[in-house]
């Protein structure tokens, strides 16, 4: 088996990890800071994926001031305990090791600060596949997961002729693909929803990493 494609991009929650606990949990403790108790976790799940400012604006209209505090309050917790609460998919690293051992280039783009993927990376021994990690800024800035993919494809110096997807369990990996002329692939194991996905036409959608597998080799 080859891979059909040059290059692969990872989104990391979500896709290459369950990050369900420690992302629910620095929200929880962000929102607390505000007087806001949220002890169900699961109405937390919609912040995976998303830039978390665009959240604490949208999911409870934090203004600029309040949702920059709120990503500082979610920061105490996650750099230090939720950056762990993680566990990696069931599957996940032999996929990358076969595409690895196929030769092919794997990055991560993640909308998560490039030095939290990093540690995740490096903590789950997933690092030893991936040729680099790109996410965003400390300050804010290149949150939009377009933004990173086009600073990942500039940074590894890609050639236009070079078969490249992105992965992902959001709409946002699937849009920002789209934005960067590249091809696309939506996970369902992760936390977008079939009609979230479909409704931004991926190039394919992948049920499992059994199924996610089978795309990315023929």
């Amino acid at each position: 088996m080859e891979s059909k494609y040059d290059v692969i991009l990872f989104d990391l929650d979500g896709t290459l990890t369950n990050p369900f606990m420690g992302i629910t949990k620095s929200v929880q403790y962000a929102l607390k800071h505000f007087g806001i108790e949220e002890n169900n976790l699961e109405s937390l799940k919609k912040f995976i994926g998303p830039p978390l400012k665009e959240s604490f604006q949208e999911y409870y209209h934090f203004d600029d001031i309040m949702a920059t505090k709120a990503i500082e309050k979610y920061r105490e917790y996650f750099s230090v305990t939720g950056i762990f609460e993680n566990l990696v998919y069931f599957g996940i690293p032999e996929l990358l090791e076969e595409l690895d051992k196929w030769g092919k280039k794997l990055v991560v783009a993640t909308s998560k600060p490039t030095v939290f993927a990093e540690k995740i990376l490096m903590h789950f021994g997933l690092d030893n596949f991936i040729c680099f990690t790109v996410g965003s800024n400390l300050d804010g800035s290149r949150v939009k997961k377009g933004e990173v993919i086009s600073y990942a494809l500039n940074y590894g110096g890609f050639r236009s002729n070079m078969k490249i997807v992105m992965v992902g369990d959001r709409k946002h990996d699937i849009i920002g693909a789209k934005e960067n002329g590249i091809d696309s692939i939506g996970v369902l194991y992760g936390f977008g929803s079939r009609s979230e996905l479909e409704f931004q036409g991926p190039t394919g959608i992948a049920e499992d990493v059994k199924s996610l597998k089978l795309m990315l080799l023929e």
